[in-house]
C-alpha cells in the first residue's frame, strides 16, 4: 500500500512539479473518495438527533431499569432503521488512511534525505524542497529543527532505503567524504547500521556549511520537563502547519460534534467528547515531531474535511426541506 500511494504521489508531483502542492492534490483525491461514506455518516446523525425526544422519554420511563432501556433504545433504533456507530465510519476509515499516507510520506521523505545527505557528503550545497515559508518540505516546519538532515531524521531510516541509497551511487565516484569508508552493501545491513549511520553522521562533520547550518544559536536553548529544544542557525520552518493541525483539528471536531446529539446518555457521547480534545494536542505533536509534508498533509484534510461538511450539511438541509414542503402539500390534499 505505501508503494501504491508514494508512485500516486510521485505521479501527481510530475504534472504539479512540487511535492507540497501534491500533497493538496492528493489530500483533495482521498475527500472525494471518502464523500459517499460522509453523506451516509451525516445522514445518521440527523435521524440519530431527531430521536432524541423519544430517547429522553424511553431514559425517563426506565430510569430505574438500565436493561429494558437498552433493549427498548435497540428496538426504537431498528424501527427507524438508524445505526447510531455509523457517523464514526468516515473517521474510522481515516486512520488506515492516514497511517498509509503517513508510510508514503516517510518514504517519500527518506528518498529525498538521502539524496540531500549524498549531496552533503560532496562538499555541496543540498537543493532543498522549498515550499512557502518552509525550507525543506522532508524536515519538520520548526525553528527547532534544522532545514537540513540530522542524525535524528537520518536514524529514523530503514535499512532497506539506505542500502538501496548505496545502490545508487556511482562506485568509481563516491561522495567525497565518504570515499574511503569502504563502505559495502554489508555496511547497509541491519546488525551493522547503526556503526555505519554514525561513521556517515561524523563524515557530515567534515562539510563545514553543513555544521555552520545545523549549530545550535547561543542562549537559544530550553530544557523543558521530557524533551530539550534547541534554535539552530538555519531553521527549517516557522511551526505554522503544526499550530495549524491543532486549531483545523479542533475545529473540524467542534463542526462534527454540533452535528451529533448533545445528550451526554446517547451511544458515542463520550468517545465524541475525548476526540473533541485528543485530536488536537495529537496532531499537534505528531506535526510537530515529523515531516512538514506530513503536516501539510493533515492540515489540507482538515481544511477540505470542514468544507466538505458545510456543503453536505447544505444539501441535506435542502433536501430534508424539499421533502418536508413535499409531505405538507399531501396532508393538505
Amino acid at each position: 500500500m505505501n508503494d501504491f500511494l508514494f508512485n500516486i504521489l510521485a505521479w501527481i508531483r510530475s504534472w504539479v512539479g512540487s511535492w507540497g502542492w501534491a500533497m493538496v492534490v492528493f489530500t483533495v483525491m482521498i475527500r472525494l473518495v471518502l464523500t459517499p461514506l460522509d453523506i451516509k455518516s451525516r445522514v445518521s446523525m440527523r435521524k440519530t438527533t431527531k430521536l432524541q425526544p423519544q430517547m429522553q422519554a424511553l431514559q425517563k420511563k426506565y430510569a430505574n431499569d438500565k436493561e429494558k432501556l437498552n433493549q427498548k433504545t435497540a428496538e426504537l433504533y431498528k424501527k427507524e432503521h438508524v445505526n447510531p456507530l455509523s457517523s464514526c465510519l468516515p473517521l474510522l476509515l481515516t486512520w488506515p488512511i492516514l497511517i498509509a499516507v503517513f508510510g508514503a510520506m516517510r518514504m517519500a521523505a527518506n528518498k529525498e534525505l538521502l539524496i540531500q545527505l549524498g549531496q552533503i557528503l560532496n562538499n555541496e550545497i543540498p537543493q532543498l524542497e522549498r515550499w512557502l515559508w518552509i525550507k525543506n518540505l522532508w524536515m519538520p516546519d520548526s525553528i527547532f529543527a534544522a532545514a537540513l538532515p540530522d542524525v535524528r531524521t537520518l536514524q529514523q531510516i530503514p535499512a532497506d532505503q539506505w542500502l538501496s541509497w548505496f545502490n545508487t551511487l556511482d562506485a568509481n565516484n563516491l561522495p567525497v567524504l565518504i570515499k574511503d569508508m569502504g563502505l559495502t552493501a554489508e555496511s547497509f545491513a541491519q546488525a551493522n547500521l547503526g556503526k555505519t549511520l554514525a561513521d556517515i553522521v561524523e563524515a557530515m562533520q567534515q562539510n563545514a556549511a553543513y555544521v555552520e547550518a545545523v549549530a545550535v544559536k547561543p542562549g537559544w536553548t530550553f530544557n523543558l520537563l521530557i524533551t530539550q529544544l534547541s534554535l539552530v542557525n538555519e531553521y527549517n520552518g516557522l511551526m505554522l502547519l503544526p499550530i495549524l493541525s491543532a486549531v483545523s483539528q479542533l475545529a473540524m471536531t467542534k463542526i462534527m460534534g454540533n452535528s451529533q446529539p448533545t445528550d451526554p446518555s446517547a451511544p458515542g457521547a463520550s468517545t465524541g467528547k475525548f476526540m473533541q480534545y485528543f485530536f488536537p494536542i495529537f496532531s499537534l505533536i505528531i506535526c510537530f515531531s515529523y515531516s512538514a509534508a506530513f503536516a501539510l498533509y493533515w492540515v489540507a484534510g482538515n481544511l477540505v474535511s470542514m468544507g466538505q461538511t458545510y456543503a453536505i450539511n447544505k444539501f441535506l438541509d435542502k433536501r430534508e426541506a424539499a421533502a418536508a414542503a413535499v409531505a405538507g402539500e399531501g396532508s393538505v390534499k
